[in-house]
């Protein structure tokens, strides 16, 4: 699995700004529980920020009247516009307050579903799930990273998709050779699992006949031992492996690689302890751990580069990246060579098929420069297949930011992600959650329910993300309300995400933010 080459030499770190945030661990992906005080206090804030906003509203109104400064309509309009703006901005710190009540009542009654409650749900139904990682000229050590931590998943039927946009055939050498690295990212990992995973299937193989024929199983324990300790080896050996030069790296390997291991250092634990005290184990209860290592290792990648074909859509933006993939899903393709270019025809049924696209009941969307955590997927899959959740149609961890950023405007544009993370939680205990792109598992069938068709140059162009604005997510959460569907947050920190590091980067994504709420609204409103 150690699929990078340790340097003799320690690779050189970036240099920390002074006012940076230090080194620290990560944030506990279960948050603390409110005590009623906060509650109570959260509460009078509201109604102190609205009536200091009503007394001070009132008292220069009143104040500025009686002084007789209202005595032309150029002064009465100047009055109103400054009564506007405090008033904008009183409302913007009194929904802040609103939201972080109703986050704090959803952490207050969220009880974590238990690790067996789990494997109990999947060992029933497994559906599948893939997940989407749309990448426009993305660094590959980013890229891996991102991978790596979806495949890692313990998740059944886990497929990743790496969505290459970039042009096929570039002419620079230096962008090939990143297109050729980001290509080969998919194989590498495949191949680092292929060991494990072989391994543990075979275990599981064997438990399956011991538990048909009635074997002994005495010896079942210490071989279910000995390959929790296997899988530990092996997540160590590529933790403590890993190039770290920056906090993100960090991250990785502390939280995804050497956290998983240290997960399952403590299950080893547990069955070495019943061992030692000659304690039993059930045999269905073996197999739901030794099925949770094959889980972890046998998730399939494999990459898709869109522009390789005319018959589907070329346009700039990553809407139109993962429609083209999203259209395919559950059919049959051959590639047919035209004058124009190759074109993907349906397949007949029973015919040699060039692409196979397995259907999928859940879509997760996972940005390029994202990192989950290990039962992210396990968890939201799980929340929405609870019976209660039948109707909603997109839930997602709104991400955090990665600790330890070593520029200042790192660390102030991350604080500011961790703030939404907190508004975006209590957005949902008011029914008014939206889309956050850059992480999501969403239903294929509510998606089917918001497909528009449209036939450009004689080819089916197949919209599910809407495209007409830049921040897509959003949109189609109105299309979804439209249909009839619910968003949800999941009230945990299961997902990371990396932050703007200097100004320019910080002034174009909250640019493009601001831009496409104002498209959505202008549009709403027409």
């Amino acid at each position: 699995m150690r699929s990078t080459v340790v340097s003799e030499i320690r690779p050189k770190r970036r240099r920390r700004q002074w006012g940076t945030e230090k080194p620290r661990p990560s944030l506990p992906a279960v948050h603390e529980r409110p005590s009623t005080r906060k509650l109570i206090l959260s509460r009078v804030a509201i109604w102190v920020t609205v009536a200091m906003w009503a007394l001070y509203v009132l008292t220069v109104t009143l104040t500025l009247f009686f002084s007789g400064v209202f005595n032309t309509t150029w002064r009465v309009i100047e009055g109103g516009s400054y009564v506007v703006v405090v008033s904008f901005l009183t409302f913007s710190a009194l929904m802040y307050l609103v939201a972080r009540l109703g986050a704090f009542q959803r952490f207050r009654t969220h009880r974590r579903a238990a690790r067996a409650d789990l494997d109990r749900h999947f060992s029933e139904e497994h559906r599948p799930l893939t997940v989407l990682v749309p990448s426009y000229a993305e660094e590959p050590s980013i890229i891996r990273k991102t991978l790596w931590s979806a495949a890692l998943q313990e998740y059944p039927h886990l497929r990743i998709v790496l969505l290459i946009d970039d042009s096929p055939f570039p002419s620079d050498p230096d962008t090939l050779e990143r297109l050729e690295a980001s290509r080969a990212i998919s194989y590498e990992i495949s191949a680092a699992l292929r060991g494990p995973s072989t391994r543990f299937t075979a275990a599981l193989a064997a438990l399956d006949d011991t538990m048909l024929t009635r074997g002994a199983a005495d010896m079942l324990l210490p071989q279910l031992i000995a390959e929790y300790r296997h899988a530990i080896d092996v997540l160590r050996a590529a933790g403590f492996g890993e190039r770290r030069e920056d906090h993100v790296d960090d991250f990785f390997a502390d939280e995804v690689l050497l956290g998983l291991a240290d997960d399952l250092e403590s299950t080893a634990c547990a069955l070495e302890a019943a061992l030692a005290e000659g304690s039993s184990l059930p045999l269905e209860r073996m197999r739901e751990l030794l099925r949770r290592l094959v889980w972890i290792f046998s998730a399939e990648l494999t990459s898709f580069e869109r522009k390789r074909y005319v018959s589907l859509s070329h346009e700039a933006n990553k809407a139109m990246n993962l429609n083209s993939y999203i259209g395919l899903v559950g059919g049959r393709f051959t590639e047919q060579q035209t004058p124009d270019g190759l074109v993907l025809r349906p397949t007949p049924g029973g015919a040699h098929a060039d692409l196979e696209v397995p259907y999928s009941d859940f879509i997760l969307t996972l940005d390029a420069d994202s990192v989950l955590l290990r039962d992210y997927c396990l968890r939201l899959v799980h929340f929405l297949e609870q019976p209660e959740n039948a109707a909603v149609a997109v839930t997602q961890t709104p991400y955090s930011s990665f600790r330890g950023a070593p520029t200042r405007i790192e660390r102030l544009s991350g604080a500011t992600t961790d703030i939404q993370h907190i508004l975006h939680q209590g957005m949902t205990q008011y029914n008014a959650t939206f889309w956050v792109g850059a992480n999501a598992v969403i239903r294929m069938e509510a998606l089917d329910d918001i497909l528009e068709i449209e036939n450009v140059d004689e080819f089916e162009i197949r919209r599910y993300v809407q495209d007409r604005t830049v921040i897509e997510d959003t949109e189609s959460s109105v299309d979804l309300g439209v249909h009839g569907w619910k968003l949800a947050n999941y009230p945990e920190r299961l997902s990371y995400s990396a932050t703007p590091p200097d100004w320019g980067s910080l002034i174009v994504q909250r640019r493009r933010w601001a831009k496409g709420s104002l498209n959505i609204n202008l549009g709403v409103s027409s």
